[in-house]
Formats: C-alpha cells, structure tokens, sequence
C-alpha cells in the first residue's frame, strides 16, 4: 500500500498495490496494521472503526462540508463506482493548517482512499453520471452534534470542478460560513 501525505500532512491518500489479470482484479481495500503505522495512532491509541457508510449520489451532487463538534470523526472515503471530489478542511484551532483545504479525485478507476482525521469538515462532489462511496467512521453518527460549512464560503475558496451550481441537500444549504462555524480546540 503506497501512502502520501498530502498538502495538510494529517490527511493521507492511500493507494492499494492492484493484482490485474485475465481473471479479474485483487487488491486489499483495507488493512489495519498498516493502515495505523500510516495514521501514527494518534494521542496514542488505536484507530477503531464502529461505522460503515454508503452513499450513492449522481454527478453534480455536492454532499458537505460536515463534521461533528462534539463525537468527531475520523473518515476513510473511497469509491466503488464513478468518481468524486474528495475535500477535506481543517477546523484544528492552532494546527499550522487550520482554515485550508486539500482535494483530490477519488475513483473506482483508481482505488484512490483519502483519510480525513477527526477535526476536519469533510465534503464531496460527484463528478461521474453516478457515483457509490464507501466511507468507515471512527465514532457514530450523531445528528445533535452534526455542523455544516456552506460548500461555496468564500474564505475557504474551494476549487471546486464544477461550472455552476451544483445539487445540494435543503440541509447544506442552510450551512454556516466558516467565519460563523464552530471549531475544535
């Protein structure tokens, strides 16, 4: 499994080692060990997965910018058909990247996954006909402690892949902007 960090070094893009024959294809989409030697294990313990997600969207849907205040979690995204995407953005009051964003294009086609720790907002768009994203979480949904920064604020100025509007749920569209959001400590 090959690992890079990104321009926000928390957030990392991993990239399976791919076996491809005339049977078909074989890679690991996960691997535990790994993937916490990848992660440092943060305020050292174990990152421990308790929520799977499927999200099926079409191509111009933006879900995002979400993150939970209170119950954070930590997100590893992939997608096992079309292509999205993938933002992630940086609420850590006092980390050196605090309020910048990173993207990058997630596909079935490139097996691409992104790791966005706890203390991120986190978004995408769908830039195929259809796409179906896969995402483990760290803690559960919890819907009281759920936030939202408006996908367009203008302080983030995401780069977004889109030539106008995209479709945005009547939730996001009520998002905060980011001068208004509440930030993690």
């Amino acid at each position: 499994m090959k690992v890079t960090s990104l321009a926000i070094s928390d957030v990392l893009l991993f990239e399976p080692k791919v076996f491809e024959d005339a049977r078909g294809v074989f890679f690991e989409s996960f691997h535990q060990a790994q993937f916490e030697a990848a992660v440092g294990c943060p305020k050292g313990k174990p990152v421990h997965f308790v929520q799977d997600n499927h999200s099926r969207s079409a191509k111009g849907v933006l879900r995002g910018l979400h993150y939970q205040i209170q119950q954070p979690q930590g997100k590893l995204i992939r997608v096992v058909r079309g292509e999205i995407f993938d933002v992630a953005v940086d609420l850590r009051q006092g980390s050196p990247t605090f309020g910048r964003w990173v993207g990058e294009i997630l596909s079935a086609e490139n097996r691409r996954q992104m790791w966005v720790p706890e203390g991120f907002a986190h978004g995408f768009l769908v830039l195929s006909e259809v796409a179906e994203v896969l995402y483990k979480t760290t803690d559960y949904y919890a819907p009281i402690h759920e936030r939202c920064i408006v996908w367009n604020d203008p302080t983030l100025d995401i780069r977004w892949p889109i030539e106008g509007e995209p479709a945005v749920s009547e939730k996001d569209k009520q998002g905060k902007f980011f001068s208004q959001a509440e930030f993690f400590a």
